[in-house]
Parts: C-alpha cells; structure tokens; sequence
C-alpha cells in the first residue's frame, strides 16, 4: 500500500499562548512548592515539635543541676539564666526510631508487598538522614533490587545443564539481567541528590526504567520451558521482582501526594529543549530531502556510499558522539541483522521510503530461534529516530514467532516506517516509544511487548495466516499495576490487509489478547473497517486469565467494527469518556514534549478537542 506523506509540521505555539503558559508555571510552580512544603511538613512537623520539647527539657534539666552545684536553688527563669552552648545534636541522634518508621509505614501503605518494603527500608536506611532528605528511602528501595539482582545473576550462572535449549535460556536471561542492573544504575544515578521538591522532575525517567527492570526480569522467565530449571529460576527472580514493584509504588505514593505535578512539571517548558536535541535534529525531522540531510554516513548496496552494509556503517560510529548521528540508507533490500546497541545513543536512520529501504531477515522460532532473538532489526541506544524505512521479517506464517523489530530505546520515534510479518512483528519491549504514520502489518499478537508506546496516526493492516489461526493485533506485557506501560493506538486505520480481503470470514480477528496480568491497550478515535469481531478483545487460550485485572478501553472509535455494543462484559474492559481517554494522549502518558522538541509531527491531545 502506497504510504501516506510526512506531515506539515504547523507552527505550535504563537506568542500570546507562550506568555500565558509561563504565567501559569510561574504560578503552578509557587503552587506546588507550597503543596510540597505542607506536606513534608505534614509529615514530619512532629520530629521537629518532639525535637523541641525534648531541647527544652534538657534545658530545664541542666539549669536546675548547676544551681544544685552551687549549692543553692535556682531564683530566675530558664531563660534568663541560659545553659552553657553544647556542640549541636545529629539529626539521627534527634530522630527518635518510631518517627521514621511511621513515614516508612506511610510510604509501604501503597505497595503490593507491604511487609517486605517495611523491612526493606528499616534495615537500610539511616532514618535521621532520611528525614532530611525522604528520597533517601527510595533510593534505599532500589539499592535492594541492584544487591537481589547480583544475587540472581550468580545462580543464573551456577545453572548446569545438557540441554542445549536449558542453556540458550541461561545465556538470555545473565544477558536481560545485566540489562536490568544497567536500568537500576541509571535510575540510582538519578535519584541520588535529588531533594524531594525536586522528585517530579524524575519520575517519568524512573518510571520507564523501572517498569523495563520488570520486563527483563519476566522475559528472562518466558525463556525457559516449564520444569525443575524455570522453578529454581523463578525462585530466584521472585525477589527482586517483588523489590522492583515496591519501588515503583513508592514512586506514585511520592508523586500522589503533588497533585499539581501532571499539570506544572511533567509537562515542563514546551520551549525548554532536552539535551539530546539540537537545532540540526529539528530541521533533519522537519524534511525528509536528503540534499539538505547532510549525514555523518551514507549507506548504499550499489557502492555509492561510504560503506555497503548498515552494520560497517554502525562499526564505523563513534562510541562518544556529542550530537546526533545520522545514517542515511540509500533504497535497497539489506539482508542483515542489525543491532543498534546500547552505546550508540542519539542515532538517526533515514531511508528513502519504507518500500524503498528495507531491513529483512528470516529468523523464526520454528528454526529453534527464541523469540527474543528473531529481530531483525534491534533498537537499544536511547533517542533512536527512525525515518522512511521498511522493517520486514519474511519467515511467514510458518515460522510462527518471527520479529521484525525490537525496540527498547527510551524516547524513541519512528516516522513513516514500515513494519512487515506475521506472528510478532513488532516487539515493542520496553520505555518509552512513538510511531507516527507508520504502517504496521501482521497475523497473531502482531504489536506486543511491554514498552510505554503511542500509535498515532497508523494503517494497522490484519493478513491472512495458518488456517484456523485468529488474529489479533496487540498482545500487551504489563505484569504489574505500577507499571506505566501500555499500547495507546489513537486515530489510527484499522483494516484487512489485500490477501486477507477475500476470505475474511474464515479468520476471525481482535484488538488483542492479554499476554500478562495487567495488559493495558487503549484503542481510541481510531476509524475500525469491517475485520474486527464485534466482541472487539479475545481471551487468552480460552482462559479466563486477566480478564479482571487487565484495562482494556476504547474511546470513539468509528467504523463498521468501532461499535461497542457487542463487546466483551469482562471486568477490565471499558468504554471510557473524555476525561479518562485524555490520561492516555502523549503528553501525560509519554511526557511528549521530548517529541515536539525534536521537530516531529505529534498530536498531544485529543483529535476531538
């Protein structure tokens, strides 16, 4: 299918609207700077009241035994007869033991795993410091995943087996793990210094990366085959993945207390820039024209370029590159697996359309391939921007579970891109992620994985599969209820792919199946042709297995299939209003203004406002 052009980024911002929205920072700002004063006062103004009375007793104590010294009783007030100045008293030596205890009982109250969060923070942290500094008791709280994970990483290793299946399993998860210590260092990075006034300026990032942390710990589970090797595993990760889910509650019980948070600073200044953008990415994204592109490295099969593969173009980029680096990929079928890695941050690949310049492979697990390791292509380094290429994985319906993209790069983009397979297509595994005007086309949980990602502005197509195969377009990882992960498909085309057209009626097909306990998808002002079955959402293997505990919405969706009226009656399901669907546009569910700063077209809100 031809591809819909790039859009026209139109001016967002005149000058009147600039000047109020300062006037309303400043004002939120001061705002929530009040909020956050009365409640650490709130919750600490005792320590400081007990702290007093205890000064004034002492006092009172010391007076009364100088005058008994000097052999007569004392005539004035205290305070007319000061006690000698003592060196000043420690905040642990003031802090009484059930003052910090009460605050660690007030931030476990929100967990999952009440009991283990409590033991967690009484036997790590230094309660008179933390009074000072709350944070501390966070930062505490992801120390102990950082220690578990060491914990789990050693017997991962100490595992013997003959199986050649076993090991591959062994190798993936020491991989996922190191991957997940990785995200804890990231996020202890961030958290240290920072004052409690100042803890919504980070949340966003450690939500995304402690919500990743879960993934890997899962997906590490999801290798192995059920038996003696998975349970011993399973025993091991259950720890540290009870440890994540505390922490990333303590985060919400931290920021449920600023309500002024998602209007004033999760929103920031749309003029303010991240350090990853520049000017050149702007004007890069703003045109797609390749005379003007000026790219650090030219890729072409016909020798025209300065190399002839994506991969010697990747070996060639600078570990530290200060800036954006572009690769521009001349039109061309390359038949490579490509692994942008975790050292090559700020990566731009531009092609010559998704038609045109297109990544392919095979891989599939029917060929003994895990899943996780069928990409073809594979997303890492942070701020990945993807512009008019093809993704493809050719191993058909046969191949059963075959990726053509992983993507796990925080604040990723993809425009006008091409996602092509059958089963899996696009794994969407972790962080934060956009797709813009992309075309995405496959048969069995198509777009699954547990990143926190937006399709906007999308063709979604449904092709034809293994016969008695049903579809389903989403197949979301969710496990935990403090995860700020989710699919979000808003204004979005839904529809039969052309080979699918003709027999429609011997496969049915559905929005998505829920992969794990707390699957989230929102399908929203989306226009639905006549291929979805009018129950909308499907179980997952005829189970009734998270229908409860899963949150699937829709919001005017239009179409043939967008009726609700015949959907599913499950529990987690929801036909949502105005005010809920506006939780999952960009800018609160993917703190967006990173993808306005980077010139991208982006809708922040709702099409209907």
């Amino acid at each position: 299918m031809a591809f819909q052009d790039f859009d026209k980024i139109q001016e967002r911002v005149n000058a009147d609207r600039k000047r109020k929205f300062r006037k309303r920072i400043i004002v939120g700002t001061v705002s929530l700077l009040m909020v956050v004063a009365a409640i650490i006062g709130g919750a600490f103004a005792y320590v400081a009241y007990e702290k007093k009375t205890e000064q004034q007793a002492k006092n009172k104590n010391n007076n009364e035994k100088t005058a008994k010294d000097n052999g007569k009783k004392s005539q004035s007030p205290p305070s007319q007869n000061p006690p000698s100045q003592k060196a000043p008293v420690s905040a642990e030596q003031s802090v009484k033991p059930g003052q910090a205890d009460k605050v660690i009982e007030t931030l476990c109250s929100s967990t999952l795993y009440a009991q283990t969060c409590e033991k967690t923070l009484k036997n790590r942290t230094e309660k008179g410091t933390a009074l000072t500094n709350p944070t501390t008791f966070l930062k505490s709280s992801i120390e102990a995943i950082n220690e578990d994970l060491d914990r789990v990483l050693e017997k991962v290793l100490s595992l013997k087996t003959e199986n050649q299946d076993e090991k591959d399993a062994i190798a993936q998860c020491k991989l996922l793990v190191e991957e997940a210590k990785e995200e804890i260092n990231a996020s202890l990075n961030k958290v240290n210094g920072t004052e409690v006034n100042n803890l919504t300026k980070i949340v966003p990032d450690l939500d995304s990366w402690l919500s990743a942390v879960m993934s890997y710990q899962e997906t590490c589970l999801d290798g192995f085959e059920e038996g003696t090797l998975k349970s011993e595993v399973k025993t091991s990760v259950n720890s540290s993945q009870i440890l994540t889910s505390n922490s990333l509650a303590m985060i919400k019980s931290f920021d449920a207390n600023l309500p002024l948070v998602t209007e004033v600073l999760a929103r920031q200044l749309l003029d303010q820039t991240p350090s990853w953008i520049s000017n050149e990415d702007r004007r890069m994204l703003r045109a797609v024209d390749v005379k003007t592109l000026n790219p650090n490295a030219t890729v072409a099969k016909d020798g025209s370029g300065n190399f002839t593969t994506i991969n010697d173009a990747l070996k060639a980029m600078p570990e530290k590159y200060e800036g954006r680096y572009i690769i521009y990929i001349k039109q061309g079928v390359y038949d490579e697996s490509v692994i942008v890695d975790k050292k090559k941050a700020n990566l731009t690949m531009v092609g010559d359309g998704s038609q045109k310049t297109i990544v392919t492979g095979n891989k599939s697990h029917a060929k003994k391939i895990r899943t996780f390791l069928t990409a073809t292509f594979v997303a890492q380094g942070e701020g990945f921007m993807a512009q008019s290429m093809g993704f493809k994985n050719t191993a058909g319906p046969e191949g059963h579970q075959a990726v053509a993209i992983r993507v796990q790069s925080d604040r990723s983009i993809f425009l006008n891109c091409r996602f092509e397979g059958y089963q899996d297509t696009l794994y969407a595994y972790t962080h934060r992620q956009y797709y813009r005007s992309c075309v995405i086309i496959g048969t069995i949980d198509f777009i699954f994985g547990d990143a926190a990602a937006v399709f906007q502005n999308c063709n979604i197509f449904l092709r034809k599969g293994l016969p008695g195969q049903k579809n389903t377009i989403s197949a979301q990882g969710r496990i935990d209820k403090f995860q700020t992960t989710g699919f979000v498909i808003q204004n979005c085309k839904i529809a039969a792919n052309e080979d699918l057209k003709p027999v429609m009626a011997e496969y049915k097909s559905y929005l998505g199946r829920p992969w794990k306990k707390y699957a989230r998808t929102i399908v929203m002002e989306s226009t639905i042709e006549d291929v979805i079955d009018p129950a909308g959402w499907l179980r997952w293997q005829e189970t009734d297995f998270a229908i409860d505990t899963l949150y699937y919405a829709e919001y005017k969706n239009k179409g043939p299939s967008g009726n609700t009226t015949s959907r599913v009656k499950w529990p987690g399901f929801k036909v949502i209003n105005r005010e809920e669907a506006l939780n999952y546009t960009v800018e609160p569910f993917l703190q967006g203004d990173w993808i306005t700063a980077s010139g991208s077209p982006v809708k922040l809100g709702l099409y209907d406002a």
